[in-house]
């Protein structure tokens, strides 16, 4: 990023229309509203960024319903959405190495999906040449995920590695980082995405029941680790195929953390924007793909999330928010 030369704003000024998604009560994605609230405002050490995609992630289907009310309550409205792609539209004072018209990408929690979101420069990474705005909202969220779980079972040259949910949004980036590592990867999907898994060097095995056999046939050798993307019972396939507890991460199975210390390393652990600046880079060299399985404008977020929640998706879905002549407008 260059080196700031004042504030400004590239489309609209201070006191411009602002929409975001927001939900005034817990529920379905029917309580999901588009609504025009304050443009946030440059302060000092912070910028204002015009948001262009943002990611749509599972989790937040659950603090929509109130799943994580005693841990992260909502104030309603509530905003929506973590991971965006966009441009600095405004720099306040004191911020250095941001300037107006940099893309970028970050993690605003309950804010990305709005035209503007507020944050601070620390929080942002820069876009290589050649990373899509689709692509690059997918990965604070979903490739960090996938890069703090791949971190934490240590895959080396040589062994092998079942990952859950394989073609899934955090699923497919973990698979590949896997085999960056000269891993190999044996991977769980539905019928549909065989092929694709094979298409990135994944050895396909079908979910469902048997799957502890599927998987002994498919590493006869036997299992060194496991990324557990989806939930019961991939960890305690992992065990019962002799995989060390502390060499299997998962995302979604409390109990088997509770019951048998099996690691539970996500988003948190790789919150960085160097992290996120290294996945842009491998995405952008086409080392590592994010599949993005649909595209939605902004007023379609209710069937967005309707989407999301019935799994079984091969990559990402994504928000739109800038509209298609403003993407077009910032293409580059």
């Amino acid at each position: 990023m260059n080196a700031p030369t004042g504030s400004a704003v590239l489309e609209g000024g201070r006191g411009a229309a602002n929409r975001a998604v927001r939900f005034r009560r817990y529920g379905g994605p029917e309580v999901l509203e588009v609504l025009s609230v304050p443009r946030p405002v440059a302060t000092p050490g912070t910028v204002v960024v015009e948001v262009v995609s943002a990611a749509l992630n599972p989790g937040e289907i659950g603090i929509r319903e109130g799943a994580f009310a005693l841990m992260w309550p909502a104030t309603f409205p509530e905003g929506q959405g973590n991971d965006f792609s966009g441009v600095v539209a405004e720099v306040g004072p004191g911020v250095h190495g941001v300037q107006v018209g940099d893309a970028v990408l970050g993690f605003t929690p309950r804010a990305a999906q709005a035209q503007f979101v507020l944050t601070s420069p620390d929080r942002l990474a820069p876009l290589p040449p050649g990373l899509g705005w689709d692509e690059a909202a997918s990965i604070a969220g979903a490739g960090a995920t996938a890069w703090a779980a791949v971190r934490a079972v240590d895959p080396r040259a040589g062994e092998t590695v079942l990952v859950s949910a394989a073609a899934g949004g955090v699923g497919v980036v973990a698979t590949q980082l896997a085999l960056l590592r000269g891993a190999r990867v044996v991977g769980t999907v539905g019928e549909a995405n065989e092929e694709f898994l094979t298409s990135l060097g994944a050895v396909p095995v079908r979910y469902g029941p048997g799957l502890v056999e599927r998987v002994r046939a498919a590493a006869p050798q036997g299992l060194d680790a496991c990324v557990d993307t989806f939930g019961p019972p991939n960890a305690e396939v992992a065990l019962a195929l002799g995989v060390p507890a502390h060499r299997v991460n998962t995302l979604a199975d409390g109990r088997a953390v509770q019951r048998h210390g099996v690691r539970h390393e996500a988003q948190e652990q790789a919150d960085t924007p160097q992290v996120w600046s290294e996945l842009a880079h491998l995405v952008a060299r086409g080392q590592v793909r994010i599949p993005i399985a649909a595209t939605y404008p902004m007023t379609e977020v209710a069937q967005a999330y309707r989407d999301l929640g019935a799994r079984h998706v091969r990559g990402k879905r994504v928000l739109h928010i800038a509209s298609a002549a403003r993407r077009a407008e910032l293409t580059r």
